[in-house]
C-alpha cells in the first residue's frame, strides 16, 4: 500500500479522534447531570434520569445516530452530519458515564462525608472538595475503557455520512480493490489511537494518586 493512502486513512483518522473527544467531553458534562438526577431525592429527576439511561443503554448506537439524524431536520435544525453524530454519541456515552460515576459515588466512603459535616463544609463545598475527586479517581480505568470504547463505536457514524476511518477504509478499498492492506491499516491506527489513550488514563490515574497520597 502506497503513502499516499496511507496518509489518507491518518488524515481520516483525524476527525475519528477529534469527533470522539468531543463527544465524550460533552458526555462527560451530560452524564454528572444524569448521575445527579439519578441519585437525587427528587421523584421526577430521578425517573427521568433512569429513562434516559435506560433509552441509551437499551438500544444501539446505530439506531441512536439515524433517529436523531433523521429526527433534527424534521424539528427544523439542519446540521451537518458530524453535528448529528456528535449529539449522537455523546448522548449515548452519557448514559455509560453517568452509571460509572454513579458507582464511583456509592463507593466514596461515608465516613468522609460525615468528617466533612463536622468541618462545616456545605454540601457543594463537600461535593466539589472530596466526593467529586474521590469518586473520579475511583473511575478512571472505567472512564477510560468507556472512551476506549467510544473511540471503536465511532465507526458507526459513517452511516450518517461523515467519511472517518472506517469510512475511509471502505471508499479506498472500493476504489483500490485492496481490501485486505486498507482494513489492516484502519485497525493498526485504531490500535495505535488506543494503546495512546489507555496509557494516558494509566499516566493519570497514578497522578491523581500520587496527589493524594
Amino acid at each position: 500500500m502506497s503513502w499516499k493512502l496511507f496518509w489518507l486513512l491518518v488524515e481520516a483518522a483525524r476527525l475519528t479522534v477529534l469527533l470522539s473527544i468531543i463527544s465524550i467531553s460533552i458526555g462527560f458534562v451530560l452524564s454528572s447531570i444524569v448521575c445527579a438526577a439519578v441519585m437525587s431525592t427528587n421523584r421526577a429527576a430521578r425517573i427521568g434520569g433512569k429513562l434516559f439511561v435506560s433509552f441509551f443503554r437499551g438500544t444501539p448506537l446505530l439506531v441512536q445516530l439515524l433517529l436523531i439524524y433523521y429526527l433534527l431536520p424534521q424539528i427544523g435544525l439542519n446540521v451537518p452530519s458530524e453535528v448529528a453524530a456528535i449529539v449522537g454519541m455523546s448522548l449515548c456515552t452519557a448514559a455509560y458515564q453517568a452509571e460509572i460515576l454513579r458507582g464511583g459515588f456509592s463507593s466514596v466512603p461515608k465516613g468522609l462525608i460525615e468528617a466533612a459535616n463536622m468541618c462545616g463544609l456545605s454540601k457543594f463545598a463537600t461535593f466539589r472538595r472530596i466526593r467529586l475527586p474521590i469518586a473520579v479517581q475511583l473511575t478512571i480505568p472505567a472512564l477510560i475503557s468507556e472512551a476506549i470504547m467510544m473511540l471503536k463505536s465511532s465507526s458507526l457514524v459513517s452511516v450518517v455520512g461523515v467519511v472517518e476511518l472506517s469510512r475511509m477504509a471502505q471508499d479506498l478499498a472500493a476504489s483500490t480493490y485492496r481490501p485486505l492492506e486498507l482494513f489492516a491499516a484502519a485497525g493498526l491506527i485504531y490500535l495505535i489511537i488506543n494503546l495512546v489513550v489507555a496509557a494516558l488514563g494509566l499516566k493519570l490515574e497514578k497522578q491523581m494518586q500520587w496527589g493524594r497520597t
